[in-house]
């Protein structure tokens, strides 16, 4: 009989939550985590705020001490790269020699897109994905530095902030219309504007660099399409990630923005799972892909769980959140599709309600915590509210959902 050996590669946030989840589950045999990163697992948001900020040290990075894993009994392979799988014979190729596994788990999560070409070779540019990229990066975030965001998403946006605490020169250049357009309504898009130029970030949207000059190898000053020229002393690309499914495709795995899979985290290979930021599944009738916290250690969970022969279908209501300067943006349930917005102020801070068809599907709450975690409870209960009512004047969302008992 086949010896059972489960091998998850990746080792981050979904795969971690993979294995504690089958330890818990009851599983004894071999269990290997296998990444390319030189560190045991560690959470990623914070190396755009506290991490880059230096009031977190490496340590308190990662998600559990590394004797933790040896005592679970998870053998943790850093450092190591997997160039193949074969999942006919159920064995993958790692840079040094093959591992056997009867079940595999796919935490690859994803990379950056490539580079412009006008950047690429040159000193001074910067990807923020991994610990490395925010060592490297750390060194720039000095007073007086001249620093240049490519992206107005998330990580951008709070690099931005921190730089500009620290006492840079900031300039955010977005190519959308606006920034935070592929996850945000206009009216959010409208706060975090503000709440950046109130602190002194030049904010571009609708720009993109024409030109790039280079003195002694490294960036100097970028040209816009408009003209302006801007020069530079650091150049931070955030414009965005791809999954990392090159490894499932060379093996004959579908992938479509991500590696497919059903609602319990199988693909389409007998034996083989994926999970987390590469995965893509169906979420309410569409093909989903989501890079999250709450979505790798749930779906992880999820995937574990079918692993261990208990199936159950992945049905989250997602939950994203970004920190920049003193506010909190909180975001649950997914817009996409909105059609309507509610823009509502309390005591406590502001909240934007997405509505598709007259329901309420989604919320951004900025430093309204309050409002943030009614929202949730009402969406993962499933009440349904209309735009009718989150309209009306007086309305508490808090109160509305006790009402309901949510």
């Amino acid at each position: 009989m086949e010896r059972e050996h489960i091998v998850v590669v990746g080792a981050g946030q979904a795969a971690a939550s993979l294995a504690m989840r089958l330890r818990n589950g009851g599983y004894s045999g071999p269990l290997t985590l296998v990444g390319d990163e030189p560190h045991p697992p560690y959470q990623r948001p914070p190396l755009s705020k506290l991490y880059l900020k230096r009031e977190w040290t490496v340590d308190r990075l990662y998600l559990r001490p590394v004797e933790f894993w040896a005592g679970l009994g998870v053998a943790l392979v850093t450092g190591r790269t997997v160039t193949a799988i074969d999942p006919a014979a159920r064995t993958l190729q790692l840079d040094g020699g093959a591992m056997a596994w009867s079940k595999l788990a796919l935490a690859t999560g994803t990379r950056p897109r490539p580079l412009p070409p006008e950047f690429a070779r040159l000193d001074g540019v910067f990807e923020l994905r991994g610990l490395a990229d925010a060592d490297r990066l750390q060194g720039e975030i000095r007073p007086g530095r001249r620093l240049l965001v490519l992206g107005g998403g998330y990580v951008g946006l709070e690099t931005a902030a921190v730089a500009v605490k620290a006492g840079l020169s900031v300039t955010v250049v977005e190519r959308a219309s606006r920034i935070l357009e592929r996850v945000a309504c206009a009216e959010t898009s409208d706060l975090i504007r503000a709440l950046h130029a109130g602190h002194g970030v030049r904010v571009l949207e609708g720009r993109s660099v024409a030109q790039v000059e280079a003195q002694d190898g490294a960036v100097a000053a970028v040209t816009l399409d408009d003209g302006s020229h801007i020069a530079v002393d650091a150049v931070l690309v955030g414009i965005g990630v791809l999954p990392r499914d090159e490894l499932a495709r060379a093996a004959g795995i579908a992938c479509d923005n991500g590696i497919v899979v059903d609602a319990h985290g199988r693909t389409g290979v007998p034996g083989v799972w994926a999970a987390g930021d590469c995965a893509a599944f169906p979420l309410a009738g569409i093909s989903t892909r989501l890079e999250s916290v709450q979505n790798a250690v749930d779906q992880a969970e999820c995937a574990a769980d079918d692993m261990l022969g208990r199936p159950r279908a992945y049905a989250p209501v997602p939950w994203f959140w970004s920190d920049q300067y003193d506010v909190k943006l909180q975001i649950v349930g997914l817009n996409r599709g909105y059609d309507a917005v509610v823009h509502r102020r309390s005591g406590h801070g502001y909240s934007l309600w997405y509505f598709r068809d007259g329901r309420m599907i989604a919320v951004d709450a900025i430093n309204d915590a309050r409002t943030y975690m009614a929202a949730r409870k009402m969406l993962e209960s499933g009440l349904a509210l209309s735009h009718a009512e989150v309209s009306r004047e007086g309305f508490d969302p808090v109160a509305r959902m006790r009402q309901a008992g949510a």
